[in-house]
Parts: C-alpha cells; sequence; structure tokens
C-alpha cells in the first residue's frame, strides 16, 4: 500500500477506550477541528470515526469471548461498517476490513515495534506524514489507581517520539499519563523539579519555552499562549 496522498498534511484525533476520551469532546463542544477522526477497536461504536484499527484478527471476537466486552460490540457493528477497517488478517464477515501495510510502514520506519494497536494507528499515521495527531482516550494507567495498567505505554511514546523527530505535532490529553500529560508542568522535568523556581518546558513552533514556574504564565502571552493542566484526573471506571 502507497503513503494516501489526501492524508499528508491532515490533522487527525485518535481515539482509544479511556477515561480522557472526555477532552475529544469537549474539544469539539469548544470548536476544536480535525480533518479525520481514527478510532481503536469498539471505541468507533460511540463516535463517528473516519477509520478503524483493529489489530487482532476478526476471528477473536466472532469466534471466541477473549476480548471481553468489546466481543459482543465487535461482533455486531463489524459486518455492517462502511469505514476502512486496518487488521492483520482479511475476513469475509467483514468486508470493510484493509489488510495492515505492515511490509511498507516498517520498511518506511525501519522498525517493527508494535506491541499494541495504538502503535499500529501511530506508525500509520507516521508512514502517511500527517501535519499533526491528538489522543484522547489512550491512558494505560490512572495514578488515583496504581494497581490498574495496561501494557504498551512505552511503545506508544516511542512511536510518538519518531513522530516528533519527523516534525509531527503531537498532543496529549492533559488527563492521560502518556508522556507525562497529566503530571504538573513544574514536576515534569526531574532534578529541575526541586529547585525553589522549578523550569517548565511548553513546546512552540519546534522550539521549547523554558522558563521558572513563576515567569512561565508571562512569557506565553508573549505568543499567545496559555497554559491548561488536569489539577485531578478522574478515577478510572471500575464497573
Amino acid at each position: 500500500m502507497e503513503p494516501i496522498k489526501s492524508l499528508e498534511g491532515k490533522r487527525v484525533a485518535l481515539l482509544g477506550l479511556g477515561i480522557s476520551q472526555i477532552d475529544f469532546v469537549i474539544g469539539l463542544e469548544n470548536g476544536k477541528e480535525w480533518d479525520e477522526v481514527w478510532g481503536i477497536n469498539s471505541v468507533v461504536r460511540a463516535f463517528d470515526c473516519d477509520r478503524m484499527f483493529m489489530m487482532d484478527p476478526a476471528s477473536r471476537f466472532f469466534d471466541t469471548t477473549d476480548a471481553g466486552k468489546q466481543t459482543s460490540v465487535l461482533k455486531k457493528i463489524l459486518p455492517k461498517l462502511k469505514i476502512p477497517i486496518y487488521t492483520c488478517e482479511l475476513d469475509k464477515r467483514v468486508p470493510a476490513a484493509v489488510e495492515y501495510p505492515l511490509q511498507e510502514i516498517c520498511d518506511y520506519a525501519k522498525c517493527s515495534y508494535f506491541n499494541n494497536t495504538v502503535a499500529y494507528a501511530l506508525g500509520f499515521a507516521y508512514y502517511n506524514k500527517l501535519e499533526a495527531i491528538d489522543l484522547f482516550g489512550i491512558d494505560f494507567s490512572y495514578r488515583n489507581d496504581l494497581h490498574f495498567a495496561e501494557a504498551g505505554r512505552a511503545c506508544v511514546e516511542f512511536w510518538l517520539c519518531k513522530m516528533m523527530e519527523n516534525d509531527i505535532t503531537v498532543g496529549v490529553s492533559p488527563r492521560s499519563t502518556v508522556l507525562d500529560a497529566d503530571v504538573p508542568p513544574a514536576e515534569r522535568l526531574y532534578g529541575y523539579h526541586r529547585l525553589d523556581k522549578p523550569l517548565v518546558a511548553v513546546p512552540h513552533e519546534g522550539k521549547w519555552i523554558i522558563k521558572p514556574i513563576d515567569e512561565i504564565d508571562t512569557e506565553l502571552k508573549k505568543y499567545d499562549l496559555e497554559m491548561y493542566q488536569e489539577e485531578k484526573p478522574p478515577e478510572p471506571y471500575k464497573g
């Protein structure tokens, strides 16, 4: 599969199943727009998505129950979906399934580090040379529940760093632990966080604004920027 020309330079929202997907809704309510919205697995049932990533074979959902609550949802919607569904194996029960371009992306990225579906979606974004991608509902863990965590955060952060090095702008919900987005700004730079006036780093136009905590707001105003921080991330859903 060749890169999709219409995706080059586009802005995309990538939605997962975590709590921080609420920030996607808040963004829409406040005028935020994206060229496309991509969904991971059953999130496409809740949101209107342009592409879906489901890297498990469809047989996992049609022929087993080991996917938990997603099983019944995907079994119901997969035969009806019209959007491209990128997956590891074609299945006649999923008419919209598209085989993920693994060979092409591994060759382009010079890397085959994929241990979760979000990473595959990011690899696809990297391959198609987006301008920007914002992550919502991709959380992996919650600071208020140290006994709960999903595997794969390191792999996702690896791909996000590759994208940033390739001049793709990356955004992460402030409720997510990915890239320490939910850590207070004054605590993100280890060592400097112990100073009387901790340093804060904020990205802007390919560079970083780094100032003491008591000067950062004034500095950001020069660029018509402001810093937002979710003070207390919500408890994870435990139902």
